[in-house]
């Protein structure tokens, strides 16, 4: 009977493996056991895992490197996109600080420019207005100097634009009459202008004050033309009234009456200011000339302050009760008064005159003499210059006189003329000369 190999207890019993290896002759054989199958087979199994996965992350390696590698290009190149815009942003930056910093040069050289050519016309100013002053200076309101234009605008607009929190460019008119000035002025609690918004402002103020400036300068000078005018009208009208000689060429009437016409050409502020100084220049000129003419003529008093006694005309002779013709005027004076010549000339006679007594006349051209009578004492000699207001001697009562007196006489080509027409204009116009 065969031996069964199931156990009667424990079940069919389960035969290990065998390995059998033949080679030739020689013939082995292993014996699987069951633990060492398991053994082996996790053994093949971890190297096949140890495979697979080190076949895979060389797989992978390689994506992992590129992905990273990538990521890193993207983020350099985002990184350099950065930079070029930042370059670009810092390049527009400065073009744009450099372009307002020429267009600041470029406007402050215009301001200075503009100062420079204000100097220049005080320059041109000073002289006439001397000259205004001497002829007309007290007619006009009381001003102060005029003065040169500041030279401090470049230190004023770049401290303005860079520097403190308040900075000011003051300066003066040329009358001196009203001040200009400008406040680059921050507050804490008040948005912050730009520097190329403070400059405009400050470009903007600073030019208003130079245009009121060059204003106040053709303003003034347009106030002494027309003064210097008025005055030399006011002195050839009254001399023309009193039907004196008046130089002919001074002729202020027809200025702008005759025919004229054309087209309306506007012309800027230099050429202004140029004729505006050219009419001012011309219209001193002319009262340069007028005032001359009025001062040869005999227009002073010889005895201000004194009455007359006697006027000039038919009266009834204090000698001898008649009517006769009183060539003069008698202006009452004591014993050893100054007489006074009453305009520039020269003496023709000094000496005793016959009814005149001690006489003195002087020659005045234009065929016009004066006499002063009944003197005291005579202090010129023939011959000698004399200026207005100048010593010709002392009243006293020489002569055809019936007491201390001034005999005073104007005469024009040897005859006697009316004295109290040269006397009302000389006090008409001597605010004038």
């Amino acid at each position: 009977m065969a031996v069964s190999g199931q156990s009667a207890v424990f079940g069919k019993r389960k035969e290990p493996h065998t390995v059998i290896i033949a080679r030739g002759d020689e013939i082995r054989h292993f014996t699987v056991r069951p633990w060492l199958a398991a053994f082996a087979g996790s053994a093949l199994a971890a190297v096949v895992i140890g495979y697979l996965a080190a076949t895979s992350y060389l797989v992978l390696r390689d994506n992992l490197i590129g992905a990273a590698t990538a990521r890193q290009a993207r983020i350099q190149q985002a990184y350099e996109d950065r930079i070029s815009a930042l370059r670009s942003q810092v390049d527009r930056i400065t073009s744009r600080q450099l372009l307002d910093q020429q267009l600041m040069e470029t406007k402050v050289s215009e301001l200075i420019e503009r100062q420079t050519q204000l100097s220049e016309r005080h320059g041109r100013l000073g002289p006439l207005l001397e000259r205004a002053e001497g002829g007309i200076g007290n007619l006009l309101p009381q001003t102060a100097p005029v003065p040169a234009a500041r030279e401090d605008t470049r230190a004023a607009v770049t401290g303005s634009l860079v520097g403190p929190q308040n900075v000011a460019l003051a300066g003066f008119s040329p009358t001196g009459t009203r001040p200009f000035a400008f406040w680059a002025t921050r507050s804490d609690t008040e948005p912050q202008d730009s520097p190329a918004d403070r400059a405009d402002k400050l470009f903007v103020s600073i030019n208003q004050s130079l245009k009121a400036i060059e204003g106040d300068q053709i303003a003034q000078i347009s106030t002494l033309a027309n003064s210097a005018s008025q005055s030399a009208d006011v002195i050839s009208n009254a001399l023309e009234a009193a039907g004196l000689p008046v130089d002919s060429h001074f002729d202020k009437d027809d200025f702008g009456k005759s025919d004229v016409g054309g087209p309306l050409i506007p012309v800027d502020g230099a050429t202004i200011f140029d004729t505006k100084v050219e009419e001012l220049d011309e219209a001193l000129d002319a009262l340069d000339q007028v005032k001359k003419e009025a001062r040869r003529l005999p227009l002073a008093n010889p005895a201000p302050g004194h009455v007359v006694t006697s006027p000039f005309g038919v009266r009834t002779d204090p000698l001898i009760g008649s009517a006769a013709l009183h060539s003069g005027m008698d202006f009452r004076a004591p014993t050893g008064m100054d007489a006074k010549v009453t305009a520039p000339g020269v003496v023709v006679k000094a000496g005793w005159n016959g009814g005149y007594g001690r006489m003195v006349e002087v020659d005045h051209g234009q065929g016009f003499t004066t006499r002063y009578a009944h003197l005291s004492q005579i202090l010129v000699n023939v011959g000698e210059k004399l200026e207005t207001g100048d010593l010709v001697g002392r009243t006293g009562s020489s002569g055809r006189s019936t007491g201390p007196h001034l005999h005073y006489e104007v005469r024009h080509n040897g005859q006697a003329v009316d004295p109290l027409g040269f006397l009302a204009v000389g006090k008409k116009i001597a605010q004038y000369l």
